[in-house]
């Protein structure tokens, strides 16, 4: 009787599992575009930073020890810049509504 049970009981949490969630809105998919571009700059900082600690390292390593540096050829650390926020293509204006501005000192 408990392994009747059980198996009901699994289907039942497997059939609400499977249940189809409802599309994103567009401002939750902008908001997770937004947070996916900032997850790649902040991994992107790190790199650049951790490229740069291990130059110091390799440097301080070398002058210590008087080793030649090897002829290897490296690529050099590049930084990625300030954060810049993605712009919401939601909130455009569209052709047919904008409107001519005046020019300066013109009469109606």
């Amino acid at each position: 009787m408990k392994k009747i049970l059980m198996a009901l009981l699994g289907i039942m949490v497997m059939g609400a599992a499977s249940a189809k969630l409802p599309p994103l809105s567009d401002e939750a998919k902008a908001k997770a575009a937004e947070a996916k571009a900032k997850t790649a700059w902040s991994d992107k900082v790190a790199a650049y930073q951790l490229c740069e600690s291990q130059d110091r390292v390799a440097a301080a390593y070398f002058k210590r020890t008087g080793k030649p540096k090897p002829t290897i050829a490296v690529p050099p650390c590049t930084n990625p810049g300030p954060y810049v926020a993605l712009v919401a293509a939601t909130t455009t204006v569209g052709v047919a509504d904008a409107k001519p501005v005046p020019a300066a000192g013109a009469k109606k």
